[in-house]
């Protein structure tokens, strides 16, 4: 087992490039056919079959639900149109008295989410530091929260909530209370939630999952609580925010070289954070996989790798620096096998409003880099001739 491969064991990482292979009934098609099929017919009313309305259920939806619960380690996994799909999926879990404890320096958009719907009561919110164990403590010594949403390593300044810590903490409190994890940066090959105490991990597999930047979705995974499993199904079918088979078809299908995909990235990540750290235009680097990072040692524990996102602090002019790079695109979203660059502030964070994001850390300075699988030698080409540029 290589350095990688802590939680992916080879047996789940066989599954994964398996699923659905050779199980056509049809006509013995090695890869899974996709079924675009809005309705089922049905043999009688005292026959009914497993399909009838894709909306409800699907089978290339199923075989995608499948495949990411095994990968995950999960009973069973309701498959969305988006990650934001996902999230207020799992929303709909909280009554208007449930607490809902949620990092202060998450995503913008789910920042935006969260707090809309407590404004109209959907449920209690309190945004918290899940960084400090001091703090949080505090938190939970004025109230039990009924959910606590973590976002491990953060978006984008790749903070480390230590999740069995967390757990641990929130169910001696109240032992009902339900603890989920967004592993989009990671994916389950570098971590996985349920070994250190989630009950539910959620994606956009958008990104790494399907990787490669031409499908949006989602996913919710949940551990072992079939009754969690039932109702998330049953507000997918009346929320409509269930995911069209076609692009089930295409995560699937991205995800059979998901493992080679997210090691390859990793280890491109790893050498261009240690470049960055050691250049003069750069004022700081923020990356698990580096011992200057505050949580290295915690990474290095709840993680199988770093990762292949990374987050830095420019010391000049960031219209200049990203109008020089050519091979780093500046784009929305990651996990493609393609690298891109992202200005947070006003970009994928801009929807927190200016306060949110100071306190957050995101910063006019602040980019973020998603780091593809080409060449290591040209992307480190690419960002030093960008950086010769705003060198002082």
């Amino acid at each position: 087992m290589s350095k990688h491969d802590k939680f992916a064991d080879k047996r789940r990482r066989t599954r994964i490039v398996r699923a659905g292979v050779g199980t056509d009934p049809a006509y013995n098609a090695v890869i899974p056919p996709l079924y675009m099929s809005s309705t089922f017919a049905i043999d009688g009313l005292d026959a009914r079959g497993n399909y009838e309305y894709s909306r409800t259920k699907n089978p290339t939806r199923d075989e995608l639900a499948d495949a990411l619960a095994s990968l995950e380690g999960g009973i069973g996994a309701a498959i969305t149109s988006s990650g934001m799909a996902a999230l207020t999926l799992i929303l709909h879990l909280l009554g208007p008295d449930d607490l809902l404890l949620a990092p202060y320096d998450c995503y913008g958009r789910s920042y935006w989410l969260l707090r809309a719907l407590a404004e109209k009561k959907h449920f209690r919110l309190k945004f918290v530091d899940c960084y400090d164990s001091e703090a949080f403590d505090r938190i939970l010594s004025e109230d039990a929260p009924d959910m606590v949403l973590l976002e491990t390593p953060s978006n984008p300044l790749m903070r480390i909530a230590d999740i069995r810590n967390i757990s641990s903490k929130v169910k001696d409190i109240n032992h009902a209370a339900l603890v989920v994890c967004d592993n989009t940066f990671l994916s389950p090959m570098l971590q996985a939630p349920f070994l250190f105490g989630a009950d539910i991990v959620y994606h956009s597999t958008t990104k790494f999952l399907n990787g490669h930047s031409d499908v949006v979705g989602g996913c919710v995974i949940v551990h072992e609580k079939q009754a969690i499993m039932d109702e998330l199904h049953l507000w997918n079918n009346s929320l409509g925010t269930i995911g069209a088979p076609f692009d089930a078809y295409m995560t699937l299908r991205g995800m059979r070289t998901l493992e080679v995909r997210v090691h390859r990235a990793l280890e491109n990540a790893g050498e261009i954070a240690a470049f960055l750290e050691e250049h003069d235009a750069v004022e700081r680097v923020f990356y698990p996989g580096l011992k200057s990072h505050p949580q290295y040692d915690l990474a290095m524990r709840q993680q199988s790798g770093a990762g292949a996102m990374i987050s830095f602090l420019l010391k000049g002019d960031v219209n200049k620096f990203v109008g020089a790079l050519e091979l780093f695109s500046l784009a929305q979203s990651l996990g493609g096998t393609e690298s891109l660059i992202n200005h947070p502030a006003s970009m994928t964070h801009v929807s927190m409003g200016t306060e949110a994001r100071e306190k957050a850390g995101v910063v006019d300075n602040l980019l973020r880099l998603s780091v593809g699988i080409e060449h290591i030698d040209d992307l480190i080409e690419d960002l030093e001739k960008a950086l010769a540029t705003v060198a002082q």
